[in-house]
């Protein structure tokens, strides 16, 4: 059995009994046990996976790690969130996945033109089934509900990943920067609606759309 755990806000503990886990390449800064680590090609499950994302530019190095003990994952002193999946799909920035459970299946998904807004190309990361995975965010990461009665508008540069039924709609115009003196031209929003979780961090990632 697999066991996630925080060590402060910034490493992950991962406890394995002779699991597996799929982790960003290189996040690895300690382990105690017997652990085996092999780098796998592309993110995605398979070949289709993997020709996906050379495709669409989702790319995504990977490692697996298996064995007896406790790994310590961590990446560039990033903050570390738990997300916990039931029978769900996780929708996130490549960039933002640190680590997943061997039994969750990971792929593309098409998102339009906020990848371009991002400059990220049109297609984002999506874990699927039931576990956890563990989310990097610079700052700590909020969780925002939405639902029907309350639409959740989010700047491009600070999403993170989304969970459950929601739509979303690309906007162009007025954004967070414009207010601040940042803004030269063109702007982009992401608006989701329906019944679900967005995670946002409170630092913007650098967009095309901060740019235009």
């Amino acid at each position: 059995m697999v066991q996630f755990r925080l060590q402060g806000s910034k490493v992950l503990a991962v406890d394995l009994s002779g699991d597996g886990v799929r982790a960003k390449n290189g996040s690895m800064i300690a382990y105690e046990g017997d652990m085996a680590f092999k780098k796998l090609t592309g993110g995605g499950d398979g070949l289709r996976g993997m020709v996906t994302r050379r495709l669409t530019g989702e790319q995504m190095e990977v490692m697996e790690v298996k064995g007896h003990g406790t790994c310590y994952l961590a990446d560039a002193a990033t903050d570390i969130s738990l997300v916990t999946l039931h029978q769900d799909t996780l929708h996130v920035e490549a960039n933002n996945l640190l680590c997943t459970e061997g039994a969750l299946r990971t792929g593309t998904t098409f998102t339009g033109l906020r990848g371009a807004s991002q400059g990220n190309g049109l297609f984002t990361t999506t874990v699927e089934g039931t576990g956890q995975a563990a989310l990097t965010s610079t700052g700590p990461a909020i969780v925002l509900r939405v639902s029907p009665q309350t639409p959740l508008t989010v700047d491009p540069g600070a999403y993170l990943a989304h969970t459950g039924r929601l739509r979303q709609e690309f906007q162009s115009g007025v954004t967070f920067r414009t207010f601040a003196g940042e803004g030269s031209g063109e702007a982009f929003q992401i608006r989701f609606e329906g019944e679900g979780l967005v995670y946002v961090q409170p630092s913007e990632r650098l967009t095309v759309g901060g740019q235009l």
